[in-house]
C-alpha cells in the first residue's frame, strides 16, 4: 500500500470478518484506526534523522569530487602538453635485447602493473559511485515520499524516477546518471597503457613503461563530477526526513508525519498478503521469498541470467570466429586446459580488429568509448540492479532480529550495515572485480611510441571472456538462491515494505522485540515491545489489539 498524506482507509467492510466470527462488542473501526494513528504518532517522534549518515555521505561525495577534479586537471594538463593522442609517462624500464629471459620478465612485470593499476582504478570508481549513489538514493526516496509513491525502503535509483522531466530525480537525469556510471567504469581500462620508447642515440636500448592517457582520465573525472552534481541537486530539491538507510527509521518518520497510517487487524499479515483483504490469520511456519514478495526481484534475477547468457554467446562467437578465420594462421593455440589462463597472454586464442593504424584522434576516441559502453553497459547496469536484492535482504534480515535474543536495533551505522552484511559485502567486492575482469576480456590495445598513441586495436581474449562468464554465473547463482530463500518462523516477512512494517510495529522504541502480546477470545494480538516477548502461538488466530476480550498470556 502506498504511502499517503491522508489516513489510509481499509478496503474491507467490518461485515467481511464474519468469515472469522463476528468481532465482539461491535467496535467502531474509524475510532480504532484514529486511536492507532494517535498512538503511533506519539511513539515515533524518537526516529533517528541519522545526521551521522549525512556526514558520511558528504565526506564521501567530497572525496569523490576531489578525485574527479584531480582527474580533470591532470587530463587537461596532459592534453595541453601532448595533445589528444599524448600521454604522461609514469616510469620506464630498459629492455636488454641480448638478455631475452630478463627482458621477458620485465615485460611481464610491466603488464602485471598495468592490470593492478586497472583494478585499483575500478575500486576507486566503485567507492566514488557508491558514495554519490547513497546521496542520490536518499534524495530519490524523499522525492517519492513527497509524491506518495514510495512502497519499499529500497529502490533502483537509476530505474525509478520521480515525476517531472527536469527533476534531478526524473527520468531524463536518471538516464544520464546511468550513462555516466557506465562511462566511469569504461574509462578505467583506458587510463593506463604501455609506452614503448625507441632510442635514437647510443646506447641502442629500447624501453617500455607505464603511461597515463589524458583524454580517458579527463572523461573519467567529468563523469564522476557530473554524477556528484546531479546527486547534490536532487538533495537540494526535496525535504529529507531522515538520512538513515534503516526501513524502521523511515517508517517511523512517515508515521510520525502522518504520511503513512497503520492498518489494523493485519498483525500477522506479511508483504505478500497485500492483495488479500485484511483480517485475522494464523501464523505460518515459513514466509514467502523475496522472489514472490517483491515485484522487481524476479525481473532482476532474470536480467542477471540474461547477461550471463549474452556474455556466454559472446564467448562462443569469439571462439567460432577464431577457429574459422584466424586459427590456421595464428601463432596462438586453441583454447584448451593447458592454454587457459587468468591473465591475457600469447598462449591463448583471441581475435583482434584495428580501429586505427595512424595517430589516435578525437574521432578514434569516440569509437573506442562507444565500443566499450555498448559491450560493458549491461554488466554495469546488471550489478547496479543487484543492489536491490542485497538491500532488500538486508532490510529483512534486520527485521528478523526482532525475534532474537538481542532484539532489533532500529538505527544502524551505514558503514557497518555494508561490512557486516555478507551479501552487501559480496556485491561491493564484485563490482570492481567483475569490471576489472571485463577489462581483461575486452582489451583496447593502445600502442604508444615515444609518448604518442600510434594505433588502437580491440582484442577479445577467449579464455578471459569465459572466466568472466563463469564469475557472472556464480554471482547470478548466489543472488538467485538468496532471492528464492524462504525465511523460517512465524514472524511475517516485510522485505522493507513500509506499509507492512507500519502494520506490524505497534510500539516503537530504539530496541524492539516481536512476539505474542495479548491472548484474547477469539483473537490474539502480536506486536512489538521494548522488552522480550514470548513466541506466538501457532494454533491461535491473530487479528490485533483491541479485538475481543483480554485474557492473561499463558
Amino acid at each position: 500500500m502506498a504511502a499517503s498524506p491522508k489516513p489510509t482507509q481499509e478496503n474491507w467492510h467490518p461485515s467481511s470478518l464474519l468469515a472469522y466470527d463476528a468481532l465482539p462488542n461491535h467496535q467502531d473501526f474509524g475510532s480504532v484506526i484514529s486511536d492507532a494513528k494517535s498512538t503511533a504518532e506519539s511513539r515515533t517522534d524518537f526516529y533517528d534523522r541519522s545526521l551521522t549518515s549525512r556526514r558520511y555521505a558528504f565526506v564521501g561525495v567530497a572525496c569523490a569530487s576531489i578525485f574527479s577534479c584531480s582527474c580533470i586537471v591532470a587530463g587537461i594538463v596532459i592534453i595541453a602538453n601532448h595533445g589528444v593522442s599524448g600521454l604522461a609517462i609514469a616510469n620506464m624500464v630498459t629492455i636488454d635485447d641480448f638478455n631475452i629471459s630478463d627482458g621477458s620478465h620485465k615485460v611481464t612485470q610491466l603488464n602485471l602493473q598495468v592490470e593492478i593499476m586497472g583494478l585499483i582504478l575500478n575500486l576507486i570508481v566503485t567507492l566514488c559511485t557508491e558514495s554519490i549513489g547513497f546521496v542520490h538514493d536518499i534524495s530519490l526516496r524523499s522525492a517519492l515520499v513527497s509524491e506518495s509513491r514510495l512502497r519499499f525502503n529500497t529502490n533502483l535509483r537509476l530505474l525509478t524516477a520521480a515525476r517531472g522531466l527536469h527533476n534531478p530525480n526524473g527520468v531524463l537525469l536518471n538516464g544520464i546518471m546511468a550513462v555516466l556510471l557506465i562511462i566511469s567504469y569504461a574509462s578505467t581500462s583506458l587510463v593506463v597503457c604501455v609506452n614503448v620508447q625507441i632510442p635514437t642515440t647510443s646506447p641502442w636500448e629500447p624501453g617500455e613503461g607505464l603511461a597515463i592517457t589524458g583524454l580517458p582520465l579527463l572523461i573519467l573525472g567529468i563523469a564522476l563530477l557530473l554524477q556528484a552534481v546531479v546527486a547534490l541537486s536532487g538533495m537540494r530539491t526535496v525535504k529529507i526526513m531522515t538520512w538513515s538507510s534503516s526501513p524502521f527509521d523511515l517508517t517511523a518518520a512517515l508515521v510520525h508525519h502522518t504520511q503513512l497510517t497503520p492498518v489494523r487487524f493485519r498483525c500477522m499479515r506479511c508483504v505478500s498478503d497485500l492483495d488479500i483483504d485484511g483480517g485475522p490469520a494464523k501464523p505460518s511456519e515459513t514466509q514467502p521469498s523475496a522472489w514472490h514478495a517483491h515485484p522487481s526481484i524476479r525481473k532482476i534475477v532474470i536480467s542477471l541470467w540474461g547477461i550471463v547468457t549474452a556474455y556466454t554467446g559472446w564467448a562462443a562467437v569469439v571462439m567460432y570466429i577464431w577457429d574459422k578465420y584466424t586459427g590456421a594462421r595464428s601463432m596462438s593455440a586453441a583454447l584448451t586446459i593447458q592454454s587457459w589462463s587468468f591473465f591475457p597472454g600469447g598462449q591463448s586464442s583471441s581475435i583482434t580488429y584495428p580501429i586505427t593504424n595512424v595517430n589516435v584522434d578525437l574521432r578514434v576516441w569516440i569509437l573506442v568509448f562507444v565500443n566499450i559502453v555498448v559491450v560493458q553497459g549491461p554488466l554495469t547496469l546488471g550489478l547496479h540492479c543487484a543492489e536491490l536484492i542485497a538491500n532488500v535482504i538486508r532490510d529483512e534480515r534486520q527485521w528478523r532480529c526482532a525475534t532474537g535474543i538481542k532484539g532489533l536495533r532500529t538505527t544502524t551505522n551505514p558503514l557497518r550495515s555494508i561490512f557486516t552484511n555478507p551479501l552487501c559485502l559480496v556485491l561491493f567486492i564484485a563490482k570492481p572485480f567483475l569490471h576489472w575482469m571485463f577489462g581483461l576480456s575486452f582489451v583496447i590495445e593502445e600502442l604508444a611510441i615515444d609518448g604518442i598513441l600510434g594505433s588502437s586495436t580491440i582484442v577479445m581474449n577467449t579464455a578471459q571472456i569465459w572466466n568472466l562468464c563463469i564469475a557472472l554465473a556464480i554471482f547470478a547463482c548466489l543472488f538467485t538462491l538468496i532471492a528464492l530463500h524462504r525465511p523460517r518462523g512465524p514472524q511475517p516477512a516485510t522485505y522493507g515494505h513500509l506499509q507492512t512494517l507500519a502494520n506490524l510495529v505497534d510500539e516503537w522504541s530504539p530496541v524492539m522485540w516481536w512476539g505474542h502480546k495479548e491472548g484474547m477470545i477469539p483473537y490474539c494480538h502480536a506486536g512489538t515491545s521494548d522488552y522480550p516477548l514470548p513466541d506466538v502461538k501457532m494454533d491461535c488466530v491473530y487479528a490485533g489489539s483491541g479485538v475481543g476480550s483480554h485474557s492473561s498470556i499463558s
